[in-house]
Order: structure tokens, then sequence, then C-alpha cells
């Protein structure tokens, strides 16, 4: 296999270090017939590397990210010897859950952005980090497992979650979350993905095809850039920074003969 080779046709310096990267796990996998897996990747790099390794005819992978709506996902490769059944008793190995509880006070204190805020106060890089799912009283973060000792002990030391009970989960052990969604009504000139962009992250046509351009746009979980691209009822929309949209149903027209539809959005 020529590395050189393979990686030509790839013009982004980013994803061709991506791409090398997973070059060198799928040769240790081979070489020394044991499973390997990558740090965490977005939804834009999962389809990077899924077209790459369908390219070269690869099959002994898939991605996992602790449960099934997870947006952040490691890749796992395994030899020929093994089966993805086998490969997939593994996972306590690679990653693993960290769990926040707060003291009743903070109830619903702290968003998102602030327990990941505090991550990267700590140093530790994205990649390394995979859904964090956000509860009333904490939260539960996927991390890989070479960084799950180093969050436990200095976690509690920022002020935030001085009172808060830091504890370390087996990922075989996380349930399942109930995905939340809420019903949004959008009035759009047409179903053309720069539209429906603009109406969702509440922008103009022109900064919609900018974010499209920027690769931020993914439809049906695989990065899309044309803006004239049509949607249709049922297409999965995640806008990086914005949210994941489902596309519910058309439910009229203005007397402008514009598109009444109804979106789902997941909070």
């Amino acid at each position: 296999m020529n590395k050189q080779e393979l990686l030509n046709d790839y013009k982004n310096q980013e994803d061709k270090l991506l791409l090398a990267k997973v070059l060198d796990k799928l040769e240790f996998s081979k070489s020394r017939n044991k499973i390997e897996n990558t740090d965490f990747l977005n939804l834009y790099e999962q389809d990077l590397v899924n077209q790459f390794l369908k390219k070269i005819q690869f099959k002994n992978y898939y991605f996992f990210g602790g449960r099934g709506e997870a947006e952040r996902k490691i890749l796992i490769l395994y030899p020929e010897k093994l089966t993805e059944e086998m490969a997939r008793k593994n996972h306590a190995k690679m990653i693993s859950v960290i769990k926040i509880k707060l003291p009743i006070e903070l109830d619903d204190a702290y968003d998102h952005r602030r327990y990941l805020g505090a991550i990267m106060k700590l140093g530790i890089e994205r990649e390394k980090i995979g859904d964090i799912s956000v509860k009333s009283r904490g939260s539960e973060i996927i991390v890989k497992n070479e960084v799950q000792f180093f969050l436990v002990q200095n976690l509690g030391l920022l002020t935030r979650f001085s009172q808060a009970e830091i504890t370390v989960e087996s990922i075989e052990n996380m349930q399942e979350i109930e995905t939340q969604k809420v019903e949004i009504t959008e009035i759009v000139a047409s179903l053309r993905l720069d539209n429906i962009v603009a109406s969702l992250a509440r922008t103009s046509r022109n900064k919609a095809v900018e974010i499209l351009e920027q690769e931020r746009v993914f439809l049906n979980f695989k990065n899309e850039t044309k803006a004239s691209k049509q949607v249709k009822v049922g297409d999965i929309i995640t806008i990086r920074g914005k949210g994941r949209f489902e596309f519910k149903e058309i439910s009229g027209n203005t007397r402008k003969g514009r598109f009444v539809i109804k979106i789902d959005k997941y909070v």
C-alpha cells in the first residue's frame, strides 16, 4: 500500500493528515493483529474517513461514540481474524464516561458550553472528548481512557465543580438517552438546502452559502456543500454550531407560494 498515492487526491492538508493517521492505524492493526482506534471524530471527519475506507475497499471498521445517537465517534479498526461483534467487546478499553453530579442549588445552572469550557481550560484536546450529555443536575461526558484519570483528578479543582460529585463509569453501563425534540415551524422560499440552512441558522442566504462552503452542514450525516441540493421530508440536517434538525413535514403554503414546514429540533 503506497500511502502517498492513496492521499494524492486530497488537497486539504488537515484532511490528508487525518487520513494518513488512519492509514497508520490500519497498518498497525494488520501487522500486529490487534484492534486500533482513533481519537473522536466529528461528523465531517467521519464522512471523510468512511468514504476513504470504502474507496480503498477496507471493510473491517466501524464508528462508535458510546450510544446510538452520539455525534462524535471514534473509528475502530480490527484485524481479519476478528469479527465486528468480537471487536465490540473491547469498548471499555477505549472510552469511558465521566459523570458530574452537581449540588441541588446548581440545578440547571450549566449548559454544554460551560462543561466543554471547563475541560478545555484544563488543557485537554477536543479530540479526546466525545459527546457531552447535559442533565438537570450534571452531565455525562464520554472521554478517551487516556485522559480519564487526569480529568477526574482536576475537574473538582475548578470552582464551578468544587462541590460536585465526579465519578467514572464503564462505557458498557451507559444507558441510551431518550432523544428530546422540539417542533418548530419555518417559512422558506424553496426546499433548497441554502434556504433551509438560512432559516434554521437565522441568517441570510449568502451567509448560509458560506456555512455550506465551510463544510459545516451535514445532510443525513454526510457533508453537503451544494447550495441547490433539495431537502426532503425525513432528512436530517446538522449545522455545526447550530444543532441537529429533522425535516418533519410540509404543512402548507403561504399566499406568496412560500413553503410552511415543520422541523423537529434536537435539544
